[in-house]
């Protein structure tokens, strides 16, 4: 049963600022000391509480009291206000300043403080200046223990709490009496749901209109995280009635007033209507617009024989050109806007060596850029010239939020070629068009067949399949590559058929596929394998950049949650850690970026390494690639362990060894283009464990999920008027 004490804090055990999880040395009537443990705002030494929870036992450090509400009890006897006034978490106030103002003011210096703080200039050694820290610092403490206590009432954590008022500071109570779901548009990490809890437990009429327009709102964006570009206004309505229970026409209501305060936009189609969230209706307008513009464009042929200069590259680089190689090549000099796409093994990156020569010999500017920083290091080391992210090069600028490479500053430059396209979203392809001027090329290379873009949109995709530019399609595999079975069986996963095995025995294959069934066996060998065989095999560190584990799944005994929680444990034995909530970081782990961060100029899916910890400033620096990202206490969400990732955060970078379960209980991700893009990740050796079962679901099911995108249509629309070709 709930239990409910009160007493004094002696001494603060552990503090997490991120979620404000506390070990407190709690004293109680009669000088009995206790530990009290549970979720609280910065609290000090001295400081009353009355807690409500209950007794557990640690099977580590013993009895201990589980908070699960408090209220604070402000010390009343000079002593305790003194103690509290010491311990610094009133800015400008210190153990020596502390016991002045105590003796000035005594058992009313806190209610002197709250109520006629100016009295405080009475105190030697507080001036003006200090005055003003003193109250500001008193007005934000009182505010957020405020809150705090009034959102408890309604059983909304600390950190929630604590989130609410950075964003909001003094404006957070008119902002939750006002509208609570303006919590889940404003701060990064409050949805729907969690905005929508707060709003019925204070009070909101579950059928309000407020809530169905945010419910709407977070639909759209739920569905622009799973890459679709618009949703259909019917689902909407339908999925507004099925899932919170609104009714119909309130639901149309909603839907209107945010067409007319134009938080969306409307485009009427044949049988329905797409919705947007404004950004992308203009975003694919664009895209679309500027494909035409620049396609039209005049543009500078070389003065030379091309077959001829391709010649004299292929001796100067030592290569042998296939005939579809040499049209590619060809192509790049010839068209305006030009695809290359094609599978593992098929040439794309000799291509792009080869007509980065061409363009040198000519004496013109060609700029090269990947989506992702792995990316655009790689493609720099296969061709030998400076390569950059899209980022770097439209010249982000994370101050102002913006690109300063637009339309009224373009690219400077002859062509563009882009690697690793599939990866390129809407938003970023909005972007980049917009900054490339007529007078140059664009050229596009990549594996349509990959997972697409973790943003909206299928770019590669459209561009192909609306015939609307010119697509060279590279199918042969070259020799070199031939004795490859990540290659191989690549492609034999591409057209559905059947994996080759390696030979019995076979311990110099680059592919494995370990039969298993048991998902607690094949946990066990992914930790055996990455722990020791790998390392061993290949002679690196089990802690690498190079080994990955890729699972379809989050969720389950083999999901990518589970999978970095036991190879931390596994792989990094270091003492050296600070806990993000429910997580531990330690030094030496391989973590993850998960959100876009400019002014780090680090992006989702980026993996680096921690290489120090600073417990007292609740400070961790990762390295990406050799450079220093720092991360203070409020950027520590952003990243995550990255001993296991998804398919999707993989997409994009290559690793020596790759290790990947696929299971029956993984049905709904067992996608063959997901399988496939898994499987090229790898470049010396692939190993896949589980079942036959799942293998062939895998291989066979070429029904990827259909993402809403109006670029084709529109594409097609247009060269119904010109020939974009």
């Amino acid at each position: 049963m709930p239990e409910q004490i009160e007493g004094t804090i002696e001494q603060i055990l552990f503090f997490n600022p991120e979620n404000g999880y506390s070990v407190l040395k709690f004293s109680i009537e009669g000088g009995e000391t206790k530990i009290i443990v549970g979720h609280f705002p910065p609290l000090s030494p001295g400081e009353r509480l009355t807690v409500t929870g209950e007794w557990e036992n640690n099977p580590k450090f013993g009895p201990q009291f589980k908070v699960d509400h408090f209220v604070p009890v402000l010390p009343s006897s000079a002593k305790g206000i003194e103690k509290f006034l010491s311990c610094g978490l009133i800015k400008g106030i210190g153990p020596v300043l502390a016991k002045r103002i105590v003796k000035a003011f005594g058992e009313r210096t806190l209610d002197i403080l709250s109520h006629k703080p100016d009295r405080m200039k009475e105190v030697e050694g507080v001036g003006a200046v200090k005055l003003g820290e003193i109250k500001r610092s008193w007005e934000e403490h009182q505010d957020i223990r405020d809150l705090i206590i009034f959102l408890q009432q309604h059983n909304v954590s600390t950190s929630l709490a604590t989130k609410i008022y950075r964003h909001y500071g003094q404006k957070s109570y008119h902002v939750l009496k006002a509208n609570p779901y303006q919590l889940c548009l404003d701060i990064w990490g409050i949805g729907f749901k969690t905005a929508d809890q707060i709003a019925l437990k204070l009070g909101m009429d579950p059928a309000s209109l407020e809530r169905a327009r945010a419910f709407l709102l977070y639909l759209l964006e739920k569905d622009n995280e799973q890459g679709h570009v618009f949703s259909y206004e019917s689902e909407l309505i339908a999925r507004c009635r099925d899932e919170i229970g609104a009714d119909e026409d309130k639901v149309r209501e909603a839907l209107e007033s945010l067409k007319t305060k134009k938080y969306v936009v409307a485009e009427p189609l044949a049988a329905d209507t797409a919705v947007y969230r404004p950004f992308f209706f203009h975003a694919q307008e664009e895209v679309v617009r500027s494909i035409q513009t620049l396609a039209r464009a005049s543009f500078v042929q070389p003065p030379f024989d091309v077959d001829q200069v391709v010649a004299e590259v292929e001796k100067e680089l030592k290569l042998e050109f296939s005939e579809l190689q040499k049209t590619a090549i060809r192509e790049s000099f010839q068209k305006k806007i030009l695809v290359i796409t094609g599978g593992p093994g098929t040439g794309k990156t000799t291509i792009v060596k080869a007509v980065t020569a061409v363009f040198d010999k000519w004496g013109r500017k060609v700029l090269l850029a990947a989506p992702t920083g792995r990316a655009a290091k790689r493609l720099a080391e296969t061709t030998g010239k400076e390569a950059k992210t899209i980022h770097r090069t439209l010249e982000f600028n994370p101050k102002l939020n913006s690109f300063r490479r637009t339309e009224h500053h373009p690219l400077a430059g002859d062509a563009i070629i882009i690697d690793e396209f599939s990866m390129v979203d809407l938003s970023l392809m909005y972007a980049l068009i917009k900054a490339i001027p007529p007078s140059m090329r664009l050229i596009v290379v990549g594996d349509k067949d990959q997972l697409p873009a973790l943003g909206p949109g299928t770019l590669l995709r459209d561009l192909i399949e609306s015939g609307q530019v010119s697509v060279v399609r590279l199918d042969q595999i070259f020799r070199q590559e031939r004795d490859s079975l990540i290659v191989s069986n690549a492609h034999r996963i591409n057209q559905g058929q059947s994996i080759i095995y390696p030979p019995r025995g076979d311990k110099s294959s680059d592919f494995y596929f370990l039969h298993q069934e048991d998902p607690q066996k094949v946990f066990k060998m992914i930790l055996d394998l990455c722990g020791y065989s790998i390392p061993k095999k290949l002679g690196l560190p089990p802690i690498s950049p190079e080994i990955q584990v890729i699972s379809p799944m989050y969720k389950g005994i083999v999901g990518v949650d589970r999978l970095n929680v036991e190879l931390q444990k596994r792989l990094n034995g270091s003492s050296d850690g600070i806990w993000v909530g429910s997580r531990e970081i330690r030094l030496r782990d391989k973590v993850m970026q998960v959100r876009n961060d400019y002014e780090k100029d680090v992006f989702n899916g980026d993996i680096g390494t921690v290489v120090h910890i600073d417990k007292s400033r609740y400070r961790v620096i990762v390295h990406f690639d050799g450079r220093p990202v720092f991360y203070e206490k409020d950027d520590l969400d952003d990243i995550t362990l990255a001993y296991a990732v998804s398919v999707h955060k993989a997409q994009g970078s290559e690793y020596q060894a790759v290790v990947m379960p696929l299971l029956t209980q993984h049905f709904i991700m067992l996608q063959r283009n997901l399988f496939y893009t898994a499987l090229t990740r790898a470049k010396k050796l692939s190993i896949i464990i589980g079942s036959y079962k799942a293998l062939y679901i895998a291989i066979k099911n070429d029904k990827p999920i259909k993402r809403n995108s109006r670029i084709k249509e529109k594409l097609l629309e247009a060269g119904a008027a010109f020939d974009l070709r």
